[in-house]
């Protein structure tokens, strides 16, 4: 079990540098639009035409509200799909660290209470915590 236990802490270790190392990130993604003007005598129009575009578009919904930044063609554009890419790899290791820690929470021995007194204590005191929280509701 010990081993076990630090063999966790270090991949929870590497998984902290690799973290480190993300760089830049932001929410979202981007999509590729094709849109259609709406005049009568455009080509895109015609059947089969796939629209104006290609229009790269940067989305993302942040506390239920959907945001969008067109981005030219370009170094932006590459920018702004590496800082998505670099969120969903940071996305990806905060799930892996959040499993790691809880493999490591269940594997560490709970601390022994020593006598009946400190167990009456620690009793009365997770019991204060825990009701006075519920009873505020």
């Amino acid at each position: 079990m010990e081993k076990e236990l630090k063999e966790l802490e270090e991949e929870r270790r590497k998984l902290y540098r690799m973290l480190s190392a993300t760089g830049d990130f932001r929410r979202g993604m981007i999509s590729v639009n094709y849109r259609r003007c709406g005049k009568p005598n455009c080509i895109c129009t015609q059947e089969g035409h796939p629209g104006h575009g290609p229009q790269y578009l940067w989305n993302a919904t942040i506390k239920c509200k959907s945001y969008a930044k067109s981005i030219p063609l370009g170094p932006e554009l590459e920018k702004c799909k590496q800082e998505t890419d670099n969120h969903r790899q940071f996305t990806k290791l905060c799930e892996e660290i959040v499993l790691v820690n809880e493999r490591i929470c269940d594997l560490r021995p709970v601390p022994e209470v020593k006598d009946e007194k400190e167990m009456a204590d620690l009793k009365k005191k997770l019991q204060k915590q825990f009701t006075g929280k519920y009873r505020k509701r």
